[in-house]
């Protein structure tokens, strides 16, 4: 059974937090110690709102702008120590959505205050994510690191499966194997092209994979998504997580 992620270190004004993520006015009161920065003044998050695996069960806690630009909670979404990118973690006792068994840290695409939809059949739509992959949970260390989304599934992402990273193609999870030996902390690129009706994923640089998408609802994710919960990894508990370090992500509609 999923036991929810308790602890929260927020850096927000206790007014925010309260209104934000609905925590007790004792909680929200005692304001936690600065970390190097907030995720938004070491990366734009201008086009973002992000989901997290705190809250309550498959009501997890968003944020969105104009909040998002001073919400930092450590150590889940944070900017790092040198302020040049940000932390994503999700520990396989997070909240999830209904319709997901496992936990995320993540990015989703706005357009302003709207949910980001576009179609990958017009225009050229492409995201580019410099990152690493940091952290693994146990017993099943798989962690995605980036996708499209399409209505309610995903359409394609970067996964890592211990040292294997692949591109995926729908439920297909072993699409395209881009590398077999990666090292956690290694840093790379991962860009999406959508358009005319094909998604194209590469890997610093190198083109990977064309798969063909026709989705008239698809956005960009971009975190730390665990594929790993309670029932799949041990021990259940804050300590055993999935986590992403993201330097910069791009997104453009043309």
């Amino acid at each position: 059974m999923r036991t929810p992620i308790t602890r929260l270190s927020i850096v927000l004004s206790a007014a925010v937090v309260a209104a934000t993520l609905g925590v007790p006015s004792a909680v929200a009161g005692t304001e936690a110690a600065r970390p190097a920065c907030t995720p938004s003044e070491a990366m734009d998050l201008s086009q973002w709102k992000v989901q997290l695996p705190t809250g309550e069960d498959e009501k997890p806690d968003e944020v969105e702008q104009p909040e998002l630009d001073e919400f930092s909670v450590d150590p889940w979404f944070t900017g790092n120590e040198a302020c040049d990118g940000v932390q994503f973690r999700a520990a396989v006792n997070g909240v999830t959505t209904s319709g997901s068994d496992y936990p995320r840290s993540e990015l989703r695409e706005m357009d302003g205050e709207d949910k980001a939809e576009w179609s990958t059949s017009e225009g050229t739509h492409t995201m580019v994510i410099n990152e690493a992959i940091t952290h693994l949970p146990a017993d099943k260390p798989h962690v995605v690191a980036g996708q499209i989304h399409g209505g309610d599934d995903d359409l394609t992402v970067f996964r890592l499966e211990g040292s294997k990273l692949y591109v995926t193609d729908g439920d297909e999870a072993h699409h395209k194997l881009v590398i077999d030996d990666y090292e956690l902390g290694t840093p790379f690129e991962a860009k999406f092209v959508a358009g005319d009706g094909k998604i194209k994923a590469y890997f610093n640089g190198e083109l990977q994979t064309t798969i063909e998408v026709d989705s008239s609802t698809a956005y960009f994710k971009a975190g730390a998504y665990t594929q790993a919960n309670c029932e799949r990894s041990d021990p259940c508990e804050d300590g055993n997580y999935g986590e992403v370090q993201i330097s910069s992500v791009s997104v453009t509609h043309e």
